[in-house]
């Protein structure tokens, strides 16, 4: 909370300073206005976002020029915030709006990271689990697509607008730089490990090559659908070496005769092996043996409900801090609204997490969700041959068979189809995140017009860091937990698939949609700076850590958080104009 307070300080006071300095320009200049025809053709000529060019003109005319302007409609995302940024709120009262629109922000960002952590990537395991994979298919895949929801769906919403293609670009290269140094950074600080060596090369080098890829995308300006086909084709070459080299390993080990495994063969490719589950399934079936009553009763279907919609566990309310008790309630209301939409299975729970009251409502309440939040709620309003609205009939569908389920099942036994409900969280989760992802694009969007902050900026600060807070948090536990590898083969393992299919999914819709190639409009220095920033950094972790001898010390993570020091820095200074190209 004290980080968003400050970073609406921050912007604030980057308003006033634009503010004045527009003002001061206004001043110098004879009316600037639409009806100026000497100015504003250089200035499109400047600049393919001509939204950007509200803020040169007076606060009466603003309105006007966002309605007007067909680059200030974004068509994803249900607000438009540049109307209500120009048009529902006075001039006076921008800094206000900023705050707003940056606690908004916030709550965006808490959707995404509930929605794919309770609800989409619980799913994706039952799924997994449903479907017989091993650890290391499901890690390279289901996993990585539930860890990379947030990142991949802001990239393809993203990518959906040519002039917010920046955001995309800026979130997937300033989380890669964010985790690649500070988490990494800090897993190495709190937990001084040996890295396993051939996963960790692996890992660097499949990443080099996605940002050396993109790094060529933006170069020339464009991208064919075969090369997007083999840009995400990288990602299948890289998800078989994985499994080819587990295997291997695998392979090797049981064919040693010798009881007790060298270390220097642990520290190789341990991280390919199975892992231990930090949450496994007999963890969690001890705990619930230990409260399971002595004498068997059965619960009413109301109360069965209520306790359902419940996400609060009394006993690790009592063993909780404070700062964990006020974010919980804060995140109570959406929890319960989530619940209600979306169906999660739990193969670890003995009865699967199957809850026949509730799971009766989803069948009822999920595909609505889905009807009204898909691309922006368009199918809301849509009429069946002009008569029969769509979400009537899928209301009637799902009370239907929300009917049949509840007379045909009980209470205690979970039917054989249960496992499906887990395919229709996935989906419902999936669209909720996807529809979340388009507000924070849209939001981000508004905030750099109104602040004069280029799209790469804001996807590189507030989207990159939105995105990857959670995983960070997340990985530096496990480091102290005693597992540092797992936390750093998360650390590279999810940005691949993060990048690749964040830009190949969102190019490839792109594609679909327009029936031509991609154009992506590279924003300056800035870009070239991200880039070379990422790819220098995976350079140096090539380098430094064999050099080491694969043991990440201290020494190593202060490096890696100096280094994203210096690249914020120099980010933030071509931002503004400090550094720039003669």
């Amino acid at each position: 909370m004290c980080f968003a307070v400050y970073l609406s300080l921050l912007l604030v006071f980057s308003y006033h300073q634009q503010v004045t300095s527009g003002s001061h320009v206004l001043r110098n200049q004879h009316g600037v206005g639409l009806s100026k025809n000497t100015t504003l053709p250089m200035m499109f000529q400047n600049n393919n976002d001509e939204c950007d060019l509200v803020m040169n003109l007076s606060a009466a005319d603003r309105c006007a020029f966002v309605k007007n302007t067909p680059d200030c409609n974004m068509e994803d995302g249900f607000i438009n915030y540049l109307q209500v940024a120009f048009c529902l709120l006075p001039p006076n009262l921008t800094p206000l709006t900023i705050t707003l629109c940056i606690i908004w922000l916030i709550f965006l960002f808490i959707i995404l990271g509930l929605a794919a952590s309770k609800f989409f990537c619980p799913n994706l395991s039952a799924i997994s689990t449903s479907l017989h994979l091993t650890h290391n298919v499901a890690g390279v895949t289901f996993l990585a697509l539930g860890n990379g929801a947030p990142d991949v769906f802001s990239a393809m919403a993203a990518f959906s607008h040519p002039h917010t293609a920046g955001l995309a670009v800026g979130a997937l290269f300033g989380a890669g730089i964010f985790v690649t140094t500070v988490v990494a950074g800090s897993v190495a600080l709190v937990k001084p490990f040996a890295v396993a060596s051939r996963p960790f090369l692996r890992d660097v080098i499949f990443y080099m090559a996605a940002v050396f890829w993109t790094f060529l995308m933006l170069y020339r300006g464009t991208t064919t659908l075969g090369e997007t086909l083999g840009y995400l084709g990288l990602y299948v070459v890289y998800v078989l070496t994985v499994i080819i080299s587990a295997y291997i390993y695998n392979r090797q080990k049981h064919s040693m005769n010798v009881a007790p495994i060298p270390a220097e063969f642990h520290s190789s490719d341990s991280s390919d092996d199975e892992v231990p589950c930090l949450t496994g399934g007999t963890v969690q079936q001890e705990y619930e043996s230990e409260y399971r009553p002595l004498l068997p009763y059965s619960e009413s279907t109301i109360k069965i409900l209520l306790s359902s919609l419940n996400p609060v566990d009394n006993r690790k309310w009592r063993r909780k801090s404070w700062s964990w008790r006020v974010l919980k309630v804060l995140k109570t209301p959406l929890e319960v609204l989530l619940l209600l939409c979306i169906p999660v299975v739990d193969p670890d729970k003995e009865d699967r997490n199957w809850r026949r009251p509730l799971n009766c409502l989803h069948l009822i309440t999920a595909p609505l969700v889905c009807v009204l939040t898909f691309q922006s709620g368009i199918y809301g309003d849509y009429m069946i041959q002009g008569q029969f609205p769509l979400w009537l009939l899928i209301f009637l569908l799902g009370l239907f068979l929300s009917a049949i389920v509840f007379c045909t099942t009980t209470n205690e036994c979970p039917p054989k189809y249960h496992p499906l409900f887990s395919l229709l969280g996935f989906v419902v989760s999936a669209v909720l995140i996807s529809a979340a992802a388009s507000e924070v694009v849209s939001l981000l969007h508004m905030l750099g017009v109104v602040l004069s902050l280029s799209n790469t900026v804001l996807g590189l600060t507030l989207l990159a860091w939105g995105n990857s807070i959670g995983d960070s948090f997340s990985d530096i536990t496990i480091a102290r937990q005693g597992y540092p590898r797992m936390a750093i083969s998360a650390c590279f393992g999810g940005i691949i698939f993060n990048m690749l299919f964040g830009v190949g999914l969102g190019c490839l819709l792109q594609m679909v949609q327009t029936h031509s190639y991609v154009q992506f409009e590279a924003e300056g220095l800035l870009t070239w700076i991200l880039a070379a920033s990422l790819g220098l950094s995976l350079v140096l972790s090539f380098v430094i850590v064999p050099l080491c001898r694969f043991h990440l010390g201290r020494a190593y993570g202060i490096f890696l958080i100096v280094f994203y020091a210096i690249f914020l820095i120099i980010a933030l200074l071509t931002e503004f104009g400090k550094i720039h190209i003669v």
